[in-house]
């Protein structure tokens, strides 16, 4: 079976630095400054009696506020991660039949045989 090799997992408390974080503060300043834009341009139209704009004063606060979530989940990367790596605990009981079924699994690996393809008989 291939294994992927294995990534090390960042703590908790690790957050991005350098020039890619100076990058993303940046990314995210640009895109508030054309949100907070888009909003005052789309409020004008809308209080000078055009309906659609309505929809977009409201859209515009929204990619906002979901650009703020992003930077975050970015700056921030393994925050939330740590939850949902963990593994479930298994009952007992049910500790033999997963023992089982690796075994299974394992065995079925084994004898596959490299360049078999399913026969045309």
């Amino acid at each position: 079976m291939d294994e992927s090799p294995e990534v090390p997992a960042r703590s908790r408390d690790e957050r991005l630095r350098g020039p890619e974080a100076v990058r993303l503060h940046v990314t995210l300043a640009v895109g508030l400054v054309l949100c907070a834009a888009a909003f005052w341009f789309e409020l004008t139209r809308a209080l000078g009696g055009n309906a659609l704009s309505w929809a977009y004063v409201f859209e515009w606060p929204l990619l906002a506020v979901f650009a703020v979530y992003m930077w975050s989940r970015f700056l921030h990367p393994g925050r939330e991660e740590g939850s949902r790596r963990r593994q479930p605990t298994l009952d007992p009981a049910f500790e033999a039949m997963r023992q089982r079924w690796e075994e299974s699994r394992d065995e079925l690996e084994r004898n596959r045989q490299p360049g078999a393809g399913p026969s045309d008989a």
